[in-house]
């Protein structure tokens, strides 16, 4: 389902600082990211991955860690829950190839 045009213009709003710091403030201090992806990246992929409330959290959350005695290193945007209804499809199809693939393993007929 495609996000309507509230939706994209909420994730337009929320990710108008990322981008105003991005393009303006970002250039002054090249090179001193403590993350990868940056935390600018992080806040994108997150808020176009779980919307603009869970998204916009996650991205605070990495913020707050981004000083100089918090971590380094990788630190990706966690993926989507497969109970999320995002990531659900029509028809419930791989329950049945699953049941399929484990009566076809141990030999027996569910």
């Amino acid at each position: 389902m495609a996000p309507g045009p509230l939706s994209r213009l909420a994730r337009t709003a929320a990710l108008a600082p990322v981008y105003l710091y991005r393009y303006v403030l970002s250039p002054f201090f090249a090179g001193s990211c403590r993350y990868a992806p940056s935390c600018s990246a992080y806040a994108v992929e997150a808020v176009q991955t779980h919307g603009v409330l869970r998204g916009g959290l996650l991205a605070l959350r990495r913020f707050a860690r981004c000083h100089p005695w918090g971590g380094a290193g990788y630190d990706p945007v966690p993926p989507l829950a497969a109970s999320d209804p995002r990531t659900m499809t029509a028809y419930p199809a791989d329950k049945t190839r699953a049941r399929t693939a484990r009566a076809s393993t141990d030999g027996s007929v569910l």
